[in-house]
């Protein structure tokens, strides 16, 4: 229970809570005028104060970490169990906590302290979830699981959105978030709420890895395992293949040096065979020309003369036989000339056959070495398409994996959903008496307040739990509001018998927004007499002028719960004592 709420601001004021039912007060003042205002008394931000004694988030600038606030400290007077003690947090330092009083009940890890104990606002929510709560101390492996700010935020709701369903603390509050939580206090199995939330979590990764398959962003991924397993096949075998390549290859050191001197020595032995090519004409050329080479004959030389009817005297004789020996001369030196030229073209032909004969050998040599080794540079180039090689294989190998999970996956995910549905409808038959008892009260509180009864639904699908209220005439926005407040007493109720237990229920002033005058007054006597008969807590903020009086029980007399008067004569009168 909340005792009391302080600072250390001698301006602010103080409240003093006892157990029951608690009111603090907004109240216009004669002096005031229309103009003035009970908005920004405070009603709202002591309930911010106390969650923020109880870890709340806070953010610089904003709410009680304005400026003008600055060297504030607040803090949470609490009696839990025997035990009181005092939680402070300041302004100037909101990441910590310090605790004074006696914890020596506390489970903690480290010897207890005579002095005050500081936390920082991890710590303390993890630990105040445990005294509050009963939740494990012991970290906890499941993503989705009751917190201690979860949980405190529908036993104290804080800001208009609190208010627009019982089901929700605040706006657009996520699924998972809100069946975890109302499970857990209304005693159900939350653990199949969270366990639902994994499935779906699958789910939704696998209909995104589609969606991405489809878009492009996972390549190679369209296409039927079949094919896949195709080309997986193909580029084992070639990896294979490339692998003994690598293994059986052998680099030689000069491999380059060898290739250049095997080029040269073909080119060598290229123009050699052009060369005895030529040589191999000529001979055959002068060979002819050494058959067809003869001298004249004396007949045509002297018929020559003849047709020319010249008379040839003996001198003429004489020189006509100087004509035949010069041309038998020119035969012979002809052909001598010819028989040399073969010869020696013979001799080379010879030569540099010898010279082919030699340099094919050599690079026969060269080349058979070429064919058993291989250059770093190919060696490098080999081993660098092989990791192409096996980098597309495991590509594909992973891409099948990712299909075939693909393609199990949603049933699996499927078949897990429905054993799971099939555990939480055990669990839920199982725990009927606590279902049945929360059900009970929260139609016994609607039916007080409207004579008619409300309905609680509690049920468990392939969604999970599904949570629902019902109350004829619900067509207000204030009996809306109603709802809220029977499902919030309901819950204080039920937690008034356990142990260990927050044993309080705090309502802002927005919760009888809209709300008839009867039931107005008829919320105020039920959460007044069950907080007494139940030892709970139940604290509300009120506007003077938005008061029942005519509408109260004999013997029901408000003004005696009020722990608190907030007043707009001047901002003395607020629960600061200044206004910004």
């Amino acid at each position: 229970m909340i005792k009391r709420v302080l600072a250390n601001n001698a301006s602010f004021k103080a409240v003093e809570f006892q157990p029951g039912f608690n009111v603090v007060w907004a109240d216009r003042t004669k002096e005031s005028t229309k103009k003035d205002s009970r908005n920004g008394l405070g009603k709202s931000t002591l309930i911010e104060i106390i969650h923020f004694c109880l870890g709340a988030k806070a953010t610089r600038g904003k709410g009680l970490l304005a400026a003008p606030l600055k060297g504030w400290e607040f803090s949470l007077v609490l009696q839990m169990g025997d035990d009181e003690v005092t939680i402070t947090r300041a302004v100037d330092c909101p990441n910590a906590v310090t605790i004074h009083g006696d914890v020596s009940s506390w489970p903690l890890q480290d010897v207890v302290q005579l002095g005050p104990l500081t936390y920082n606002i991890k710590e303390c929510n993890h630990l105040l979830g445990h005294l509050f709560f009963d939740l494990s101390l012991t970290n906890s492996d499941r993503n989705y699981r009751p917190t201690f700010r979860g949980l405190i935020s529908y036993c104290i709701r804080r800001g208009k959105d609190a208010f627009s369903t019982p089901f929700e603390h605040f706006r657009k509050q996520k699924e998972w978030d809100k069946q975890v939580h109302n499970a857990f206090l209304l005693g159900l199995a939350w653990e199949d709420a969270a366990d639902l939330q994994v499935l779906k979590d699958r789910k939704k990764g696998l209909e995104e890895f589609k969606k991405a398959a489809k878009s492009g962003v996972v390549q190679g991924f369209i296409g039927s395992l079949g094919d896949l397993e195709a080309q997986k096949v193909r580029l084992k075998t070639h990896s294979e293949q490339e692998a003994a390549e690598l293994q059986s290859f052998k680099v030689h050191p000069q491999y380059t040096h060898m290739q250049a001197e095997a080029n040269v020595l073909t080119q060598e032995i290229h123009d050699l065979v052009n060369a005895g090519t030529m040589d191999n004409r000529l001979v055959e050329l002068y060979e002819r020309s050494f058959t067809e080479e003869h001298p004249p004959l004396e007949e045509s030389i002297d018929r020559v003369y003849n047709e020319a009817g010249v008379d040839l005297p003996g001198l003429t004789l004489r020189r006509l036989e100087e004509v035949r020996e010069f041309h038998e001369t020119i035969v012979k030196n002809r052909r001598i000339f010819l028989t040399t030229e073969i010869e020696r073209l013979r001799r080379e032909i010879a030569e540099r056959a010898l010279i082919i004969r030699d340099k094919t050998g050599k690079r026969a040599s060269i080349m058979e070495i070429l064919q058993t080794h291989g250059a770093l540079e190919e060696y490098t180039l080999l081993q660098t398409r092989h990791m192409d090689t096996v980098n597309n294989l495991n590509s594909i190998s992973t891409m099948i994996e990712n299909l075939k999970t693909f393609e199990s996956g949603l049933s699996d995910v499927k078949i897990a959903q429905e054993e799971l549905q099939k555990k939480a409808r055990r669990d839920y038959d199982e725990r009927s008496e606590i279902r049945e008892r929360a059900i009970e009260l929260f139609n016994d509180y609607s039916e007080r307040l409207y004579n008619a009864p409300g309905k609680l639904v509690i049920d468990v699908g392939p969604r999970g739990f599904r949570f629902d209220v019902e109350i004829e005439r619900s067509g207000s926005s204030g009996i809306s509001n109603m709802k809220v407040f029977c499902y919030d007493l309901m819950l204080a109720r039920l937690w008034a018998d356990r142990k260990p237990s927050p044993k309080v229920c705090v309502h802002d002033s927005v919760i009888f927004d809209g709300v008839d005058e009867r039931q107005r007054a008829l919320a105020m006597e039920i959460a007044a007499a069950e907080a007494q008969q139940y030892h709970f807590q139940y604290i509300c903020t009120l506007n003077s002028d938005n008061i029942p009086w005519n509408e109260f029980s004999g013997g029901f007399d408000l003004k005696k719960y009020i722990r608190l008067t907030l007043t707009d004569e001047s901002p003395e009168g607020c629960l600061l004592g200044i206004r910004f």
